[in-house]
């Protein structure tokens, strides 16, 4: 051991975190908080809108659609409130659309460019869950550092 300096644990400069309504996404929420706040890193707080949840009605309805996604967006700003509140100095929320697990990997890390993502461990829906949870693909097959919090 000939340096302490290279003990220490890497440093983030922008985290991603995903969010949903389950208990473990909040959970990491709070988490993706404090690791921001401790390396002064920025904070993009994404969601999904999943696609695959409305009826057939519901997707060929421009007006649904824009519905969904403007519940969504409040509920991404109060996420950003809440961490601009919490001292984080550089926020910002993306919803991306489609299955949460491709679109988060394939779409919002290439466009956001983090080198962290923290997701909940939970966040499954649909048949998929039978054949593995979206944090298990998202482990998978990201080009970044993976945080999965329980």
């Amino acid at each position: 051991m000939d340096n302490v300096e290279s003990m220490n644990p890497k440093k983030f400069t922008r985290i991603l975190v995903g969010v949903d309504d389950s208990p473990d996404a909040q959970l990491a929420f709070r988490y993706a908080m404090n690791r921001a706040k401790f390396d002064n890193a920025e904070l993009v707080i994404c969601s999904v809108l999943e696609s695959d949840n409305m009826n057939i009605y519901q997707a060929l309805s421009k007006d649904y659609v824009h519905g969904q996604r403007s519940d969504l967006q409040k509920h991404l700003q109060q996420y950003q409130n809440l961490a601009e509140r919490f001292g984080i100095t550089k926020v910002k929320f993306v919803i991306g659309e489609g299955d949460p697990g491709e679109t988060i990997v394939k779409k919002i890390i290439p466009e956001v460019q983090p080198d962290l993502l923290v997701i909940g461990s939970l966040s499954q829906s649909g048949v998929r869950k039978y054949f593995g949870s979206q944090a298990a693909y998202m482990a998978k097959y990201s080009p970044i550092s993976v945080m999965i919090v329980r």
